[in-house]
């Protein structure tokens, strides 16, 4: 099979580099290199393969993601409805407003959103459940993370973050940090951009780089506590590269016709806030953010 190739495209990354890609076993690299090959990392051309979008994949996305921005609208709404005149309501009753909304719309979700309010928002692995989820009254801040897609084969997933705030005025405390956060997406939006105009090849770390560099300025390093984003595709975590520096250092490039999220976020104790848009790069290069740009903190009034 291997003929006069000298050279081997393999599931496999030089010192576990990289994980997500690293699957071949020790023995079987060991007797390929014996042969007189060279063993290289197929992670790129697996992407083309994988994680790159065909026309109408584009489409069903751009068609979930339509849902899961309404999503919000709808959940906006059902807080301020329910917390007006000294009211509550449940994360998760938030959360089954939203998967009704999915249901009424043939969106499908691997599993439900993620509504966290006040402290549960510094948490970005955070997951409500019965019976220990919080509840949400005026003057709390909420982050809902949702995620979905078409209930069609080979339909691609949108992933969205956005942040509000329970009462007419949101609190600068709130407003500062969101800033900062929204700076260091569109700084990792930036980079995408000013790479593929230069027309030179981009390494996903860098994207990692760009983003995270912003927050270490502001001098949050230590509050932004996982990878800038990941790969989407029919997994909402696809196989395509992810923009990280942090768990894994990630040499992959941001390939054209490929989708993956942008989402930095800053966590205290008391809140978090994180800002997640989708980007999709198309076979003409050009960059696209697909679910907008969430500006500020949405007041969300009761």
């Amino acid at each position: 099979m291997i003929g006069r190739n000298r050279r081997i495209a393999m599931e496999y990354a030089p010192d576990l580099s990289n994980p997500y890609i690293s699957r071949v076993d020790g023995g079987t690299i060991e007797a390929v290199r014996k042969l007189g090959v060279d063993v290289v990392s197929s992670g790129d051309l697996i992407q083309l393969y994988e994680a790159a979008l065909d026309d109408e994949q584009l489409q069903m996305h751009l068609d979930a993601e339509r849902v899961t921005t309404t999503s919000f609208d709808l959940a906006w709404r059902f807080i301020a409805d329910r917390t007006r005149n000294g009211g509550t309501v449940r994360e998760t009753e938030v959360q089954a407003a939203i998967l009704d909304h999915f249901e009424k719309n043939d969106l499908t979700t691997y599993s439900p959103p993620n509504v966290s309010v006040g402290p549960h928002s510094g948490d970005p692995h955070y997951e409500p459940g019965a019976g220990g989820d919080g509840v949400i009254r005026e003057g709390d801040f909420v982050l809902i993370d949702l995620w979905g897609k078409l209930k069609k084969p080979r339909s691609i997933y949108s992933d969205l973050t956005r942040v509000g705030f329970v009462g007419s005025t949101v609190p600068e405390k709130y407003e500062a940090i969101f800033r900062i956060v929204a700076d260091s997406r569109d700084a990792a939006v930036a980079c995408v951009r000013e790479a593929y105009a230069a027309g030179r090849p981009l390494q996903s770390f860098e994207v990692d780089d760009a983003a995270r560099s912003v927050i270490q300025q502001a001098g949050y390093e230590s509050h932004f506590t996982h990878r800038t984003g990941h790969s989407i595709g029919q997994e909402v975590h696809g196989n395509g590269a992810h923009m990280d520096n942090l768990e894994t250092h990630e040499e992959r490039l941001v390939l054209p016709r490929t989708c993956f999220s942008i989402e930095p976020g800053i966590y205290f104790e008391e809140f978090g806030i994180r800002s997640e848009i989708n980007v999709f790069i198309d076979a003409r290069k050009v960059v696209h953010v697909t679910g907008g740009l969430q500006q500020a903190v949405v007041p969300i009034r009761s």
